[in-house]
């Protein structure tokens, strides 16, 4: 059985909330700048960045705890998870995956993929 270390999972318990404090913090300011909109629609966009782009992101970047802070890994993994889900999505849909179930699949790939190697990492 694989499991963390009890120090990288009691900072990933901790960072998940720094991540979840980003999270409504975004959802304030998505609900100020799109004031016109209902909340169940900026939730939804919320979600659905944070589901593309910051979650596949700090999950691979996580990898590097010991070497990057917390900002860094959550920019760095940001921008890495937009290239890489936009590059992936791309071949895919010239594969013939339809477009409809890449933004489920790649980033659940993506999280799956990076927790497997990071458990792996320190076993």
């Amino acid at each position: 059985m694989i499991v963390l270390k009890k120090e990288a999972f009691d900072m990933l318990k901790k960072e998940l909330q720094y991540i979840g404090i980003l999270l409504l913090v975004l959802l304030v300011i998505f609900k100020i700048v799109f004031f016109n909109e209902s909340l169940f629609i900026v939730i939804k966009m919320v979600l659905s960045l944070f589901w593309l782009f910051v979650l596949p992101g700090y999950s691979v970047i996580f990898y590097w705890h010991n070497k990057l802070d917390f900002v860094e890994r959550l920019v760095i993994g940001t921008a890495m998870s937009a290239a890489v889900i936009g590059t992936i999505s791309y071949y895919l849909g010239l594969a013939g995956l339809n477009i409809k179930y890449h933004g489920i699949l790649l980033p659940l790939v993506i999280i799956a993929v990076s927790s497997i190697i990071i458990m792996k990492k320190d076993k």
